[in-house]
């Protein structure tokens, strides 16, 4: 259990730096923030894989996916967050 958590966090860190160099731009998140988004993105990337190849059907849809999926789902997931981001209003 522990080395599947392990697992986890490198491969979300790993899909989460990835996605930050491709995405252009500035993006200000921690350490933690991308670990997060590469976790999520590899969730988001095995649905996809689900939804276009019907892999997984018998342990259900949300899968994780490998690090290709992984780095996929992590791109859309911080363009989202770039975007959903981008409207909040700053004022000083």
């Amino acid at each position: 259990m522990l080395g599947l958590i392990v697992t986890i966090i490198i491969v979300g860190l790993i899909a989460g730096l990835l996605a930050r160099l491709i995405v252009p731009g500035k993006q200000d998140l921690s350490l933690p923030m991308t670990i997060v988004i590469g976790i999520v993105g590899s969730f988001v990337g095995g649905f996809l894989g689900y939804l276009l190849f019907h892999k997984d059907a018998d342990d259900g849809f949300l899968q994780p996916a490998g690090i290709i999926g992984s780095l996929i789902g992590a791109i859309i997931v911080l363009l989202i967050w770039i975007r959903v981001g981008g409207r909040r209003s700053i004022t000083h």
